[in-house]
């Protein structure tokens, strides 16, 4: 099964997470079918904190992708940000 979550990077107490589509199976920071975004919790001033291609996610989803809770909730916010 594909799911939608998140993969850490980022260096030591500075977290960065890319949204990505994978396989269930796989490890969290493992190989991924796609990146579809990220989300910077520590983005300061002008950076950017969530960007997500919200047009890959309805397509993933469509074909059975399932969310992780906290990927569903960034997608949620990031849906509420483009409207």
């Amino acid at each position: 099964m594909v799911v939608i979550r998140l993969s850490r990077g980022g260096s030591k107490a500075r977290p960065f997470y890319n949204i990505v589509a994978a396989d269930k199976r796989v490890r969290r920071d493992g190989s991924f079918i796609e990146r579809l975004g990220f989300y910077n919790p520590s983005a300061r001033g002008g950076e950017e904190a969530l960007r997500v291609a919200l047009d890959r996610v309805t397509y993933w989803k469509g074909v059975g992708a399932q969310c992780s809770e906290t990927a569903e909730r960034l997608i949620k916010q990031a849906t509420q940000k483009a409207a």
